[in-house]
């Protein structure tokens, strides 16, 4: 048990410390505690800190590291875990997300539904995971990240897949969630691992256009392709945030919600000081 000088002391030391670079500002948490879960009308009081919770997972998605490394002034991290798994099964860091994402959108003038996107995957090593597979192009062990940003680069679908699901067959996964949670999506760009037919079909059955842009066969060293390299800079904001450099996560659903806690950061950022 605690004593009255352990107390103590831990309350010095909670005092002394300056907040981490992660840690929500106070314009930044204006924006998500309207979002938070109301307290039950029925048994004890809640306890929990939502921001100190909020706090603790954007560190260690932003720092890489273990959950049992987590600084003990959040609290147990038994209890950080705990809610984070809580909020994302409630939607919640998905919602977030979009969100800000709309409101990133509205803020530079344009529409707060996208109507192009660019998809792509990303091959990451995977140590942890329950299920993985091999990638024969990128030579990786681990897990596939598909997704679709918007023109800008915002994240609109991820989809998480082992490494050995071809880029086309993850995609059709991501069709169906762009129908459904951005409905005036029409173009789509891609390059010429997703010109497959059932990908195709379907894009087609989904009222979809999807047009392939290649790389020229004369092409020497690198060059930058339309509407593709807009991609290659979301994975780049990615594994800013070094828990996304692999992925650690054994499940794939809390790997998901550590994508959109990142990313959906990066848009919290510009939004609250622009």
């Amino acid at each position: 048990m605690w004593t009255q000088q352990s107390r103590g002391r831990m309350a010095r030391i909670a005092k002394k410390t300056k907040p981490y670079p992660s840690d929500l500002t106070d314009e930044k948490w204006g924006r998500l505690a309207p979002l938070m879960p109301k307290p039950g009308r029925r048994g004890r009081p809640r306890e929990v800190d939502f921001r100190e919770v909020i706090n603790a997972v954007r560190y260690l998605v932003r720092s890489g590291c273990g959950w049992r490394m987590l600084p003990i002034h959040f609290g147990a991290w038994q209890t950080v875990y705990g809610w984070f798994r809580e909020l994302a099964r409630r939607f919640l860091v998905q919602t977030i997300h979009d969100i800000e994402l709309m409101l990133d959108r509205e803020r530079q003038g344009r529409e707060a539904s996208p109507s192009a996107a660019v998809i792509d995957s990303q091959s990451v090593k995977a140590p942890s995971a329950e299920k993985h597979g091999f990638d024969v192009g990128k030579k990786v062990v681990g897990r596939k990240r598909h997704i679709a940003v918007n023109t800008d680069g915002r994240l609109l679908m991820v989809n998480l897949t082992t490494a050995d699901i071809s880029d086309s067959a993850g995609a059709q996964t991501i069709l169906d969630g762009i129908r459904r949670r951005w409905p005036w999506v029409k173009n789509l760009f891609a390059d010429g691992a997703y010109d497959r037919l059932k990908l195709m079909d379907k894009a087609s059955y989904l009222d979809f256009v999807i047009e392939v842009i290649r790389r020229s066969d004369q092409q020497q060293g690198l060059k930058v392709l339309p509407r593709r390299w807009v991609v290659e800079r979301t994975f780049g904001w990615m594994i800013r945030w070094r828990r996304l450099v692999r992925d650690y996560e054994k499940r794939m659903d809390v790997s998901h919600a550590m994508i959109l806690v990142a990313m959906g950061g990066n848009l919290l950022r510009r939004n609250a000081h622009p």
